[in-house]
């Protein structure tokens, strides 16, 4: 017969395992309930217009098959790297303010800005920043 201790562990356990649960099915109807409202609650009525695929606001002409350039997607993902990058500022300004840590925080900072002007400079040198 298992010990009254071990029984009210494994109680504990499964008790927090269930506020989870519980909030889990809470997310879940409450997105149900978000998407059958807006089912409802939505005016339905199709027209030709509305029934053609939408290509940014110009009429699919011809196949689909399109070139797309790169370097949109060059650009958009050196957004990303230099956005990214920027959020690890915050966190040594804080440090920075501290004491006994200034000195370092700040060197460390120059070096991790230098890697990125250096790879900025890297795709400048490449044309890769030239739009042409």
């Amino acid at each position: 017969m298992p010990e009254p201790t071990v029984v009210v562990l494994a109680t504990d356990y499964f008790r927090s395992y269930s506020v989870v649960g519980l909030i889990a099915m809470i997310g879940v109807l409450f997105v149900a309930v978000a998407f059958a409202a807006g089912r409802l609650l939505r005016p339905v009525a199709p027209t030709p217009e509305k029934l053609l695929t939408y290509e940014c606001g110009v009429d699919p002409v011809g196949e689909g098959w399109a070139h797309t350039q790169v370097r949109y997607y060059v650009y958009a993902f050196l957004y990303v790297i230099f956005a990214v990058d920027s959020i690890f500022l915050f966190p040594w300004a804080t440090v920075f303010a501290a004491d006994g840590y200034g000195a370092t925080t700040l060197v460390e900072m120059f070096i991790f800005l230098g890697f990125l002007a250096v790879g900025l400079l890297y795709a400048w040198k490449k044309g890769v920043l030239t739009w042409t």
